[in-house]
C-alpha cells in the first residue's frame, strides 16, 4: 500500500470514527440515537407533520422514519393523532417530554462542521465536494439512501430489520 493509500484510509476513518464517538456520547448523554434527535429537531422547527413528510424533511427512508417514531412514542417524546377528517392521515408531534428533550441535547455534529466549510472559499468547499463524490463512487454508495446529517449507520436503505 502507498503513503498516500494509508493516509486516506487513516483520515476516513477518523472521520468514521468522529462521528461513532459523537453518536455513543449522544447516547449516553441523552438516550438518544442521532437520527432520533434529528427527527425531534424537526417536529420542534415545523410542529405537527405527517410522518412522510417528516422523512423527506430528514432525508431518511419511511420504513426508517416509522421504526424512530415507534421508539420516540414509545419514550413518550412524540403523539401521534389520526385526523378526524380523514383518518388515513396521522400526524406527529412533539410532547412536553419531546420538547425538553430537544432543549437539553447537545448540539449535532453536523452543526459545527457546516459552520467551519461555510467559512472556506467557494472553491475549496467545491473540491471537497467533488472529492467526496468521487469517495462515494469509489465505493460504490452512489444509490445508497442518506440523510445530510452525520449520523453512523444510517447511510443505507432502509429495510425489514433496520433499527434507528
Amino acid at each position: 500500500m502507498s503513503e498516500a493509500e494509508e493516509d486516506v484510509l487513516k483520515n476516513l476513518r477518523r472521520v468514521i470514527r468522529a462521528v461513532d464517538l459523537y453518536s455513543r456520547k449522544l447516547v449516553n448523554e441523552t438516550g438518544l440515537s442521532s437520527p432520533q434527535l434529528i427527527c425531534l429537531r424537526q417536529l420542534a422547527r415545523n410542529g405537527a407533520m405527517q410522518s412522510g413528510h417528516l422523512a423527506n424533511a430528514v432525508n431518511l427512508s419511511a420504513a426508517t422514519v416509522c421504526g424512530i417514531l415507534d421508539r420516540l412514542e414509545a419514550r413518550g417524546l412524540i403523539s401521534r393523532q389520526r385526523q378526524k377528517d380523514d383518518k388515513r392521515r396521522v400526524l406527529v408531534d412533539l410532547t412536553s417530554s419531546g420538547h425538553r428533550a430537544v432543549h437539553e441535547a447537545p448540539p449535532a455534529l453536523h452543526d459545527s462542521f457546516l459552520f467551519k466549510l461555510r467559512n472556506l472559499p467557494q472553491k475549496q468547499q467545491a473540491e471537497i465536494s467533488k472529492t467526496l463524490k468521487n469517495l462515494v463512487s469509489m465505493m460504490a454508495a452512489d444509490d445508497l439512501d442518506a440523510a445530510p446529517i452525520l449520523v453512523p449507520g444510517q447511510a443505507v436503505s432502509s429495510g425489514p430489520g433496520t433499527k434507528s
